[in-house]
């Protein structure tokens, strides 16, 4: 146990807070209408209306506010997320690696988009994955995006909170170590950010999404999922 916890703890998460907020207080319309598409175009068909999902690191709330499902969950340090999430949106504030509040088998899916980034070490991903694996049912399935560092091998470190570098193929590897079964692995899916750069036409974001081709030449971020 760490003396006066909570005094060591608080000014990380109000870091954490300021950082959501000069990162994407300018953005937050558009990256909610780009979620929309994503949601509703490729996601939505991942996940059935019946589903138990959790968003993993959710953030502001851009997938899960968005996602047609029967139980809802969004799991983040974050407190300000609270706030932005929807009212059928269960919160769970936390340390993703620490033990999750939740019954062995009770989801259906856990989603995760530009998160295993951010934790610290690779023994942090491997808690988290495992206690992906307790809470999933059996054929559940793990949803992840994220910055592919095969492909920005300097931009990626243009943010100040990124530490864990992975690819579609490490993550791959702690997937099937942990005890996943990965049923897709798509190193090049969407371009990296929605941020610091002039963001494109809505229409265009639509149509890069049923041209899976056109993914090879702009895709940044891979998508890998895996089933429990």
């Amino acid at each position: 146990m760490i003396p006066n916890e909570a005094s060591v703890e608080e000014p990380t998460k109000c870091e954490l807070q300021r950082l959501y907020d000069l990162r994407f207080r300018e953005s937050q319309e558009y990256r909610r209408r780009v979620w929309k598409i994503l949601t509703r175009d490729f996601f939505q068909r991942l996940i059935p209306s019946s589903s138990h999902v959790l968003d993993l690191g959710c953030g502001w709330g851009e997938f899960i506010n968005q996602i047609e499902a029967a139980l809802k969950y969004g799991m983040d340090l974050n407190a300000e997320s609270r706030q932005r999430l929807a009212p059928n949106v269960h919160f769970i504030e936390q340390d993703c690696s620490a033990k999750w509040p939740l019954d062995d088998r009770s989801l259906n899916v856990v989603f995760t988009s530009n998160f295993f980034e951010h934790l610290h070490a690779k023994d942090d991903l491997c808690r988290t994955l495992r206690q992906v694996h307790r809470c999933l049912k059996p054929g559940g399935r793990l949803i992840c995006m994220g910055p592919n560092i095969k492909y920005l091998p300097g931009r990626y470190w243009d943010f100040w909170d990124h530490y864990l570098p992975l690819t579609e193929q490490s993550l791959r590897e702690v997937l099937e170590l942990v005890g996943f079964e990965v049923e897709s692995c798509i190193a090049k899916f969407v371009p990296y950010q929605m941020v610091r750069r002039k963001p494109p036409p809505l229409l265009l974001v639509r149509l890069y999404l049923k041209l899976p081709w056109t993914w090879h030449f702009f895709g940044q971020q891979f998508l890998v999922i895996a089933r429990a």
